[in-house]
C-alpha cells in the first residue's frame, strides 16, 4: 500500500512537472507580436529568397516584431510581405525595409528603417522602399561565369 502511495505522488510530481514545462514552452515559444499586440504593415519585395513566415523584424538590431504571411500579388508580380511589428511603433511613408542574412549563409531577416518624415503608415498600408535578399549563388555563378566570358 505503501509502495503505491509513493508511485502515485512521483506520478503527479512528474504530471506537474511536465505541464510546467509545456506552460513556460508555450510562454517563452509564442511571441506577444502574434497576438492582438501587434501592428500589421506590408512591404512590397521583387524577391524574398530564403525570408520565411516568422523570420524576425528589427530596428537598430533589435527584434520589434515577426515576418507574417508571404504572398504574391499577381497583380503586379512582386512578393507582399505581412510585418507584425509592436503597436508603439511609428513607421512614416519613407520607411525602409531591408533583407538581411544573419552572417554568410544564416536566417534571413527583416531590418527596417522607420523613416521619419511625411504621414505615418496606418495598418496595411504597404512599405514600397525596400531592399531584396542577395542571392549568394547567383552573386558567385555571375563572378565565376562573367570573368570567363569577359576573357573569349
Amino acid at each position: 500500500m505503501n509502495q503505491k502511495r509513493i508511485e502515485f505522488t512521483v506520478g503527479i510530481f512528474i504530471l506537474i512537472g511536465i505541464a510546467a514545462i509545456l506552460y513556460l514552452a508555450i510562454q517563452i515559444g509564442s511571441s506577444r507580436f502574434l497576438g492582438s499586440d501587434a501592428r500589421v504593415i506590408d512591404a512590397r519585395f521583387t524577391n524574398v529568397g530564403g525570408l520565411n513566415e516568422g523570420s524576425n523584424v528589427m530596428i537598430a538590431g533589435v527584434k520589434v516584431g515577426v515576418v507574417g504571411d508571404i504572398t504574391l500579388d499577381t497583380e503586379n508580380l512582386v512578393a507582399m510581405v505581412q510585418l507584425k511589428l509592436q503597436t508603439d511603433l511609428s513607421i512614416y511613408d519613407d520607411a525602409i525595409a531591408s533583407i538581411k542574412t544573419n552572417g554568410l549563409i544564416g536566417d534571413k531577416y527583416i531590418a527596417l528603417d522607420p523613416g521619419g518624415g511625411g504621414f505615418e503608415l496606418e495598418e496595411g498600408e504597404p512599405i514600397v522602399d525596400t531592399e531584396s535578399a542577395l542571392d549568394i549563388e547567383s552573386l558567385i555563378s555571375r563572378f565565376a561565369f562573367g570573368s570567363l566570358e569577359e576573357g573569349e
